[in-house]
């Protein structure tokens, strides 16, 4: 399809020497720099600032409610409706100025396993942009490219256009917005990358379900290389999906965002997305080794002589993120999926409170539980104004991006587990011995070990002890993991200020479940924290 034609499409009016197509990673970097978009570091990775949007916006982000939608869509604080009048007008906003400015354009799939992949086209206001859309996609064959065609989804990025919201009826002058029956996305006014990312995420998980009987996920994957078990990690960023993922002895299907189809899991992505808050080449050398020429870093602080990017830095924000497509993982799943189910479901959580066990079993009903109600703690950086641990419930560990009613995709969960005898369990990767400014944050080692100890199945040779609290069953030993650290309330100095705040965090899950949740059937309902007293 000639490039005029194509943009055209969309109202894009443009001539062939505006408009750059499906550019290698080497020439967006070399114009992204050329445009004083970003500087090189001493890596070689492209590094960006993205001004006052260092995290997402949840409450610039819209859905169109168009009749097509409109009885489908979980309608509330976390999916917003906008107008079709409203959004139009935004639209034509972006349009007339997308046609004055040299803009790029990508053509990308969303999911690996092509039986339910949607193709996307996004048109960049900015290279480093297109350079952050090409790397997180999947890239397209070059047979794919030649039988492209029309797109699934089309992403208009115009981070530059401000909007006000007196005409445009937005909360700020930046909006993020979702058009199911027109396909399309406007992501205006914020240059932060990972709003491309998960609005185009967020609209495969209503398209995933609704289409394809598809469970999409908020989770991070990776597989046994002998074996080929698959393990799926449920977080919200900073709660350890990529890190945990990335273990050298695993290979690396993806770090955030998956399909779990009758017979395969695969990664929605071709990319990962990486905190770089405090990364060291000892805590996680595969990020640190993927963070080189083709990647790019945003919001990480980089030594004007040396080039030298300093991850310790937060003065910019917590964050630093850094954007590198799968393959910079030496071990990672090349063709993005695992022709089976996952045996291993982890639901990781940062307890700011520090009162659940680092490691504990869960069933069906309790796993369909934590599922829904999702809590964890939102960590510093992750969206705007976020300065400290905030304890949050957000369903399915990624609210934010799923448009659906939470309960039809925990039963979907509930199904799969129960088909495939999948194991599940809750991590704790927050705090112990005491609340956020008390205790101390989860040591990585313990943690890592937690976890090859559910995927190896050797912890359920342990002993179990119930928590009659929250719910879950408990190890009494773990290998390479001190024992005490295994029961929360161990680690505390003050037995009884540890049960209090138990009851505390406890009194949270009822209240949350009774008030949000009141379609969570009784069976599940009976499986959630209660407290003691």
């Amino acid at each position: 399809m000639a490039v005029n034609a194509e943009l055209q499409m969309y109202g894009i009016a443009h001539t062939d020497g505006k408009c750059t197509v499906d550019a290698s990673p080497a020439k967006l970097v070399e114009m992204a720099v050329e445009r004083n978009e970003g500087t090189l570091t001493s890596t070689g990775c492209l590094a960006v600032t993205t001004g006052a949007y260092t995290g997402r916006s949840p409450e610039d982000r819209f859905i169109v409610d168009t009749p097509d939608v409109h009885e489908s869509i979980a309608w509330g604080s976390v999916n917003k409706p906008i107008s079709i009048s409203r959004y139009q007008k935004i639209r034509e906003e972006v349009v007339a100025y997308l046609s004055e400015r040299r803009v790029f354009l990508v053509h990308g799939i969303a999911g690996a396993d092509r039986r339910f992949s949607r193709k996307v086209l996004a048109v960049c206001e900015l290279a480093s942009q297109a350079l952050f859309v090409h790397q997180m996609l999947v890239r397209p064959t070059e047979k794919e490219m030649a039988n492209f065609g029309m797109a699934d989804f089309v992403v208009l990025a115009a981070p530059k256009l401000k909007l006000d919201p007196r005409i445009h009826g937005t909360n700020s002058e930046c909006a993020v917005i979702i058009n199911f029956q027109e396909r399309m996305i406007l992501v205006v006014g914020t240059q932060y990358n990972g709003e491309i990312k998960k609005s185009i995420f967020s609209t495969m998980n209503y398209l995933l379900p609704a289409e394809n009987k598809i469970l999409p996920m908020h989770c991070s994957c990776n597989m046994n290389p002998r074996s080929h078990g698959t393990t799926v990690f449920f977080g919200l960023s900073g709660t350890g999906k990529t890190t945990l993922s990335a273990a050298e002895d695993r290979m690396l299907i993806g770090d955030d965002e998956h399909g779990w189809a009758d017979d395969a899991v695969f990664n929605i992505e071709g990319g990962c997305y990486a905190k770089t808050i405090n990364i060291t080449p000892e805590t996680e050398p595969q990020i640190v080794n993927a963070i080189r020429f083709g990647a790019i870093c945003e919001n990480v602080v980089i030594d004007s002589d040396t080039r030298i990017a300093d991850f310790f830095d937060d003065s910019i924000t917590e964050n630093g993120r850094v954007a590198y497509p799968v393959e910079y993982i030496p071990n990672a799943v090349a063709k993005g999926y695992a022709k089976r189910i996952p045996d291993v479901v982890i639901f990781l959580t940062a307890d700011a409170f520090g009162v659940l066990p680092p490691v504990s079993k869960l069933d069906t009903d309790a796993a369909m539980y934590h599922f829904i109600t999702g809590f964890t703690s939102k960590v510093a950086g992750t969206e705007r104004g976020i300065k400290e641990p905030q304890p949050t419930f957000s369903s399915l560990f990624g609210e934010p991006f799923m448009p659906l009613d939470p309960n039809i995709y925990a039963k979907m969960l509930g199904e799969r587990i129960e088909k495939g005898g999948t194991r599940v369990y809750l991590v704790n990767t927050g705090w112990t011995g005491g609340p956020y400014g008390v205790g101390t944050r989860m040591k990585l080692k313990y943690t890592r070990k937690m976890v090859e100890a559910c995927q190896s199945g050797i912890i359920d040779e342990a002993e179990f002890v119930h928590d009659e609290r929250f719910n879950v069953d408990i190890p009494t030993d773990c290998p390479d993991v001190p024992s005490e650290l295994l029961n929360p309330k161990s680690t505390w100095s003050d037995p009884a200020a540890y049960d209090e705040m138990a009851d505390k965090l406890a009194a949270m899950f009822v209240k949350n479940a009774e008030t949000r949740h009141p379609g969570m059937t009784p069976e599940v309902r009976a499986a959630g924290p209660k407290p003691l007293a």
